[in-house]
């Protein structure tokens, strides 16, 4: 995909997010931005039109409803008022597109959002599409595609431990990693090529030894940035942790202790749960994403054999599993629960969660404590979650459960699946390198899967792309992004 693309249009879209609030901004990019929305503002100060002024400043004007043509409305009398504004005006090619911008900042009525489109629009401009002007960044060479991804990213961050992520992405440390390792694979596919250009001479022109060591090299950063996508995934998404149990021990009323809302019904009637039902909450810096379950029993009723049913499959996506014990109520269904439960744990840190404590004496705590299930290696808690007894323990023990690194601002940890599936095939084709170094393979072989390993990491940052490929990129962004 060629960069800097000649982009006739001009673009326009409203930058914040929809509905009523105090200010909106509005963006408009391309090389009639500054002709254009001269047409609709009129500045305070006459001889300071748009098309006058510096880059990173700001003028105040009017905008006025049904105005069309520079110059004409000058004060009130001229046309309706419809807001006054402020103007903020980026100049190519140092803008976040590349390309000329203007902002204009409303007030955050809806009706005048939509009227300042509609001018624009009656101007030349054209809507945006979603991700449009971060394709146009990209575009014209102002981030690479791993980048651009990254904006998305610091977009929907919602957890510290996400944003830093997100923002090391877009500054380019993800980049910067891959230029590093393309640049290692094009000095190493050089010194092959060399060596079949001049293989009548027998001619070499690297020991094997050292190039068997790059490869070794290569493989292993490729190996490491494979490797951190299992828990750069679960920063940006969150750590699932699923809430199983039998019927009425509390789960829901666990779940909507831990979001502090009303998100699951909560009954005395037993299978009432018959669906999964997930949401995601901050704790310390780290989301986490719980799913309540249907009570796991033993039943003959169809749609909650299958609610169940779900119950396990989500016990299988889970990093985290909390095995919630109603402490009143003992029966041989806890042993049926236990076999359900625990060979699927394998991998997956179990927590047995006691409820209901507040209904026991210390002594009955005790005994639970030295006799219930033995056998079964995991960490134990007491709570009541109806009166929100050691709830604050039970958030320490599962930031303890997720065990995730400290990260610092300069870590490079792979969190999206379209890198994580070109960096595999890329690891997949530098071990064949190594593999075929090691057996005295043909030049010309392990060339071809040099080249290979480079075409999979052009893709991540951008290098190689194909217009379905940024389509189903930008496709995904919000409009004015």
């Amino acid at each position: 995909m060629k960069k800097n693309n000649d982009i006739a249009t001009t673009i326009c879209a409203v930058s914040t997010p929809a509905g009523v609030g105090g200010i909106a901004v509005i963006r408009v990019s391309g090389k009639e931005a500054l002709p254009v929305c001269s047409k609709i503002f009129v500045p305070a100060q006459k001889n300071k039109t748009l098309e006058k002024q510096k880059a990173y400043t700001v003028s105040y004007g009017k905008i006025f409803a049904n105005r069309e043509i520079a110059g004409q409305a000058h004060n009130d009398k001229d046309g309706e008022l419809l807001d006054e504004v402020l103007a903020t005006v980026f100049r190519a090619p140092h803008s976040f597109t590349g390309e000329d911008i203007v902002e204009i900042s409303c007030h955050g009525s809806a009706f005048i959002q939509q009227e300042i489109l509609k001018l624009l629009l009656t101007n030349g401009c054209e809507l945006a599409k979603p991700g449009e002007f971060t394709q146009r960044a990209f575009l014209n060479g102002k981030m690479d595609l791993s980048q651009a991804e990254a904006v998305a990213d610091v977009i929907t961050s919602a957890s510290a431990a996400a944003h830093r992520l997100a923002m090391n992405q877009m500054r380019g440390g993800f980049s910067n990693e891959l230029h590093q390792l393309r640049g290692k694979l094009l000095n190493f596919v050089s010194l092959m090529e060399l060596e079949l250009d001049f293989g009548e001479e027998e001619v070499e022109f690297a020991d094997r030894s050292q190039l068997i060591e790059l490869a070794e090299d290569i493989q292993t950063r490729l190996a490491g940035l494979v490797q951190s996508f299992s828990w750069g995934n679960v920063l940006k998404n969150g750590v699932p942790v699923v809430i199983v149990g039998e019927t009425n021990a509390g789960k829901s009323t666990l779940l909507n202790l831990l979001l502090n809302e009303e998100k699951a019904i909560v009954s005395d009637i037993h299978g009432t749960t018959r669906d999964v039902i997930e949401d995601v909450i901050n704790i310390n810096g780290i989301l986490f994403r719980f799913i309540d379950t249907a009570g796991i029993r033993d039943t003959t009723d169809e749609i909650e054999s299958l609610g169940i049913e779900r119950t396990f499959r989500k016990i299988e996506q889970a990093a985290i599993i909390l095995w919630l014990i109603d402490t009143t109520h003992f029966n041989k269904e806890i042993e049926y629960i236990a076999d359900q439960i625990v060979p699927r744990t394998k991998g997956k840190k179990l927590i047995l969660v006691f409820n209901k404590i507040d209904k026991i004496s210390p002594e009955e705590q005790q005994i639970l404590e030295e006799e219930f299930l033995p056998q079964v290696p995991a960490e134990r808690i007491y709570l009541s979650a109806k009166y929100k007894k050691n709830t604050e323990k039970l958030e320490k023990i599962l930031l303890k459960a997720a065990n995730l690194p400290e990260l610092n601002e300069t870590d490079v940890v792979v969190t999206n699946l379209r890198h994580y599936e070109a960096l595999t095939k890329a690891l997949e084709s530098v071990s064949r390198v190594e593999e075929g170094l090691k057996i005295n393979l043909s030049g010309d072989l392990i060339a071809q899967d040099i080249r290979e390993c480079m075409h999979y990491l052009g893709e991540i940052t951008g290098e190689i792309s194909t217009d379905e490929v940024l389509g189903n990129i930008f496709g995904k962004f919000c409009i004015g992004k």
